[in-house]
């Protein structure tokens, strides 16, 4: 049986140009990759005033227009085809009649299997196929004789200006995007930011121009990917400028914290802010790219799935590049929800990101025409919203499930956190004198606040001074602060590992030592901070220091107190300090010195960082911080306790009880398969309906 074209005339005026509409339809539905035997379709032969009354009816246009395709929705019966003699005759002035008809008629059936052509991508798979058809029906490429009314002045300069007025639009919104994160919360801005873009870069409204900038006609979708292609690389790159700078240009703040580094680095500073930019544009501009090339392959409304995977996937990455730096997951803008928030027990920062993207992502495409796919589009975004209520669910019960911090008849160790709060300008000098003495000062005021009474009289158990509170190296086995204070003390130093042959090795590392004096544990920080305390290209770029990193993570046991430690940003990489087949953890030391930055964002963004990986382990938190904030974290990511910046004291507290999350079971990378494991399976779906 083969496919039924039924083909009425309501214009008797195309039988003058015996044009075998039925071929040209099977011809059609064969390269379309249609396999069904049983289809039907009609192809209505009409005038301009029937038209217009269905343009006007149905697509609430007065006006008429060349062809109309209704689509049924059926397997078998496709739907109707109108074409109108007259405006078929007014276009075909460069090219025959007929020609243009079977052009239309082409188009008209790709339009009941499913092609459209409301954005560029989608636009250039329908006319690549038309072309296709046309050829193998021996009319040549219809595009290539399109041109328009603008000149060649007009084009150029209207492109010109579009294309930089979305530049700088789409370097507004990565601006303003960071402002979801701490300390501001403006979690709005955030989502604007991220959605603008969004529009901006992959929903735009499809153009129209047809002629390059050389004032040459070319191939209307040839030209739309040429436009796209340089457009998607202008505004990807923007966005991703404007959102590094405004996430990270407190890193710079560091020059000036030291006069001496002052000095010699300020001439950095402009340097610093093109390379974060630089950096930023290729690397946040990977999401767009990589849901522009997949959009290909699957239907729009669900790019907002493929978006988010892409930035996930790219959060991902950033856990490994220049020893990584994975700052400020989207996931972050949900603290001021607790409930939200520890929907990262569950999914952990990725898979939240991966949902708030999302929605993002899918409301934008909402408010991006309605008309098509709506049906698509609101199962998209009504997915990620269940996504989204499964994870304040959850997060609701583990913070149901998180136990208080002990009160005095606790079992479990008094910690104490010591927080001098020196500024980097009062240990900075030049002279070596005024160095030994600062050092000995520093010193004594470690000691005289490790002595601090309690009002209950009890002491503590465990005294944990900040990162690279010590002022002096570890070179042997003693430690004697730990033997005057007669306490176990835990204490960021700098560790020089074979101090008198030519292959001596410097670290920054947490050192444990008992009441004796004598160092019990010596772990050593592995994720180096680039251009601070390792050179990642060589001597090309001056820094401060030149360390060597540690082993990685590992458990340290003290007193029967079982714990991981983390020294400074150590903390924000997820997944990475708890090794593997661990025993029972009491919790997390973490051990920083946040002086550099001051009260800039970094400093609070950097608390938020731990109470996230709180919530994601399972696991209290002790943060120790030179000069602000140090905390108790609560294995639901409260702060139950703090210092501020620039306050100096000690804070007391115990532990609460730790719980294993599903996350600290599924992992960091097997979260990152499932989601890209879903998302592949979407493109999939995708692909095979549109086929």
């Amino acid at each position: 049986m083969s496919v039924k074209v039924f083909v009425t005339a309501h214009d008797p005026r195309f039988n003058d140009y015996k044009i075998d509409f039925a071929r040209i339809a099977r011809a059609t539905l064969r390269a379309a990759g249609n396999k069904n035997p049983d289809v039907e379709i009609s192809i209505v032969l009409t005038d301009d005033s029937e038209i217009k009354k269905l343009n006007k009816k149905y697509r609430g246009k007065d006006a008429p227009t060349n062809v109309l395709s209704f689509e049924t929705g059926d397997s078998e019966l496709l739907g109707d085809v109108f074409i109108s003699f007259d405006t078929v005759t007014k276009e075909s002035e460069e090219k025959t009649f007929a020609n243009h008809a079977t052009h239309l008629v082409v188009h008209g059936i790709l339009h009941l299997l499913g092609y459209d052509h409301m954005n560029d991508a989608d636009a250039d798979i329908m006319e690549e196929l038309e072309v296709k058809i046309l050829k193998k029906l021996g009319i040549d490429n219809p595009y290539v004789k399109e041109q328009r009314a603008k000149s060649k002045e007009q084009i150029s300069n209207g492109n010109s200006k579009k294309n930089l007025l979305f530049a700088l639009c789409s370097l507004l919104f990565g601006g303003i995007a960071a402002l979801g994160f701490a300390p501001f919360y403006w979690w709005p801005m955030t989502i604007l930011g991220i959605g603008g873009a969004y529009y901006l870069i992959l929903a735009r409204p499809k153009s129209d121009e047809v002629v390059s900038s050389k004032g040459q006609v070319v191939s209307k979708g040839r030209y739309i990917k040429k436009l796209t292609t340089y457009y998607l690389l202008l505004t990807t790159f923007c966005f991703g400028a404007g959102y590094a700078v405004s996430n990270f240009w407190w890193m710079l703040n560091s020059i000036y914290v030291d006069p001496a580094l002052a000095q010699q680095f300020a001439i950095w500073t402009v340097p610093g802010v093109i390379g974060i930019a630089l950096v930023g544009g290729i690397i946040f501009s990977i999401p767009f790219i990589i849901t522009k090339y997949l959009s290909r392959f699957t239907r729009a409304a669900l790019r907002p799935i493929v978006f988010a995977a892409a930035w996930v996937f790219v959060l991902w990455l950033r856990e490994w590049f220049l020893t990584g730096f994975p700052w400020n997951p989207v996931a972050n803008i949900a603290m001021p929800w607790p409930a939200l928030a520890n929907s990262m027990a569950l999914f952990g920062a990725l898979g939240l990101t991966f949902i708030i993207v999302g929605l993002i992502a899918a409301g934008a495409e909402l408010i991006r025409n309605k008309e098509k796919g709506i049906r698509n589009k609101i199962f998209v975004f009504s997915l990620f919203i269940v996504l989204m209520i499964v994870g304040v669910i959850y997060g609701g019960w583990n913070m149901l499930q998180s136990v208080e911090f002990c009160k005095g008849d606790c079992r479990r160790p008094i910690i104490r956190i010591v927080q001098p709060a020196h500024s980097a300008a009062q240990k900075a000098t030049q002279s070596p004198e005024n160095l030994r003495i600062m050092a000995h000062d520093n010193l004594e005021s470690l000691v005289l606040l490790s002595r601090t009474v309690r009002e209950d009289g009890r002491s503590p158990d465990i005294i944990i001074w900040p990162e690279t509170a010590y002022p002096y190296t570890i070179i042997g086995d003693e430690f004697p602060p730990s033997a005057e204070l007669g306490k176990t003390v835990i204490t960021g130093a700098t560790f020089v590992e074979n101090p008198y042959r030519p292959d001596v090795r410097f670290f920054n590392s947490m050192i444990i030592a008992n009441a004796s004096g004598k160092i019990q544990k010596i772990y050593s920080k592995s994720h180096l901070v680039p251009f601070g305390e390792y050179r990642p290209f060589g001597d090309i770029i001056p820094t401060p220091g030149e360390l060597t990193r540690g082993l990685g993570p590992e458990i340290i046991n003290v007193d029967d107190f079982a714990f991981v430690p983390a020294i400074c940003y150590e903390i924000i990489f997820t997944d990475s300090l708890i090794p593997r087949g661990a025993g029972e953890i009491n919790a997390i030391i973490n051990i920083t010195n946040d002086t550099w930055f001051g009260r800039t964002p970094g400093t609070y963004q950097h608390l938020d960082m731990v109470r996230r990986y709180a919530i994601e382990s399972g696991l209290p938190i002790i943060r120790a911080n030179y000069s602000g904030i140090s905390a108790f974290i609560a294995r639901d990511g409260r702060v139950v306790s703090k210092l501020g910046i620039g306050e100096v004291g000690v804070l007391d507290g115990h532990v609460g009880i730790a719980h294993i999350t599903p996350y600290r079971v599924i992992g960091r990378d097997f979260m990152m398969l499932i989601i890209l494991g879903f998302a592949g399976a979407v493109i999939l779906l995708g692909r095979r309906r549109r086929n």
